[in-house]
């Protein structure tokens, strides 16, 4: 059984009143009030143009292949600039990419070009903010606090996630998609502006970055933990998005009662997604990895409870475990990479791991479009769940998963400290 330590009473107030973690974390609450309402406003305003589905998806094509491209050169300049100024730009880039595609939408001259070509240099903007957070907030909160500030910081974006969809449907309802995307902009410019003021410091490099680049691949691939990770996370990616949100929709027209369920069991994930926020704010394991691979397993869940057509209720049960697990494995494994990847390497190895799994997501896609045209679709969802278990399992099997563990935390569970 996996011990835990006993919580630290005063770590997140600790937290609270540092400047630094306070200001990134109102930075990404705000932007996650935004990003929460884009994409159904980004779905509507291509539909109120006249476009169909294969519109969309060249739309949301375009906003996913930037960010796989440049992540690793976006790993690269987390390592060689500060990484507030490089949220500062990102978050800059997209506040200005969504104010343009909220003007031309709201001026009536959308069209799936213009709107492509926003999404773009959002998806680009992508690839430079996300090798950069990590180690943001790596240079913020000491080792030791580390998965108390990762399970803050997600409380109020999965607490948005919630709420955030049915407030974005009212306003897109009643005033119309670009006044959403305007308040996406508008949560980006504003994120950007407290970013910028954290001022964190930049490395000093004398290397040139295509060393940076070589260094950072040498050292991804002399961690057999994290390489192995990545290539588990790359199939269980790809089999629940493929499952889940591909194939979940089209089973709860046919076996449900469409949007209204399908509606209640995304809300259920939410719901799920915040208890394991809460759950990580009060439970420290030891074992770090082991927990964040363990906690993938129960996405396999709702992916069989809607392949064996089991009634509503137990879909929306094994849902809410999903992401339970989901979030306490998303936890673990952003303290885990923060305590045991040295300051200087967070960006590029994040890069190289978000590269694996992203890359993930458009294949699934494409599997299981062609394993539906050969099986029925609750026959390809348990195919999926199929998967999940078996990257699970597989990764458990690796030897360096298990000495993955948090710092500041002995074998019995016990803080350092003796807490």
């Amino acid at each position: 059984m996996e011990k835990t330590a006993a919580p630290l009473p005063t770590g997140r107030t600790t937290l609270l009143r540092t400047v630094a973690f306070r200001r990134f974390m109102t930075a990404s609450l705000i932007s996650a009030t935004g990003s929460a309402m884009a994409p159904l406003a980004l779905a509507y305003a291509v539909i109120g143009e006249g476009g169909g589905a294969g519109d969309l998806g060249v739309v949301l094509a375009t906003n996913t292949v930037p960010t796989i491209v440049f992540l690793v050169m976006g790993g690269v300049l987390a390592d060689r600039m500060s990484r507030s100024r490089m949220l500062f730009l990102g978050n800059l880039l997209a506040a200005a990419a969504q104010g343009s595609l909220a003007v031309i939408v709201a001026l009536g001259h959308a069209t799936t070009t213009s709107v492509a070509v926003c999404g773009f240099v959002s998806g680009t903007a992508v690839a430079f903010t996300v090798p950069a957070n990590q180690g943001a907030v790596a240079q913020i909160v000491p080792a030791e606090q580390l998965q108390q500030a990762n399970a803050v910081l997600r409380l109020p974006g999965n607490a948005v996630k919630v709420l955030g969809p049915a407030v974005g449907g009212v306003v897109v309802a009643v005033s119309g998609p670009a006044w959403a995307l305007a308040w996406d902009a508008l949560t980006f410019a504003v994120a950007a502006v407290l970013l910028l003021g954290l001022r964190l410091d930049a490395p000093v490099t004398v290397t040139s970055a295509l060393t940076d680049l070589r260094e950072g691949w040498t050292g991804f691939w002399s961690r057999t933990w994290l390489w192995t990770y990545t290539a588990a996370g790359s199939v269980l990616v790809a089999a629940w998005l493929a499952g889940f949100q591909l194939l979940g929709p089209v089973v709860a027209a046919e076996r449900y009662a469409g949007a209204r369920d399908w509606g209640l069991v995304q809300g259920a994930f939410a719901a799920g997604l915040l208890a394991g926020t809460l759950v990580c704010l009060r439970w420290r394991p030891y074992r770090l990895l082991a927990v964040s691979v363990a906690g993938g397993a129960p996405l396999a869940a709702p992916l069989l409870a809607m392949g064996w057509g089991l009634p509503l209720p137990w879909v929306l049960l094994a849902t809410l475990l999903a992401g339970i697990g989901l979030d306490v494995a998303i936890v673990a494994w952003a303290t885990a990479f923060q305590q045991h990847v040295p300051q200087g390497e967070l960006g590029r190895l994040g890069a190289f791991n978000s590269v694996g799994e992203r890359l993930a997501i458009p294949l699934g896609y494409l599997l299981t479009a062609l394993a539906a045209g050969l099986w029925d679709n609750r026959t390809v969802l348990v195919a999926c769940a199929g998967l999940v278990v078996a990257a699970v399992v597989l990764n458990l099997c690796v030897r360096d998963v298990y000495r993955i563990n948090a710092t500041g935390i002995n074998a019995t569970g016990i803080d350092a400290a003796g807490k």
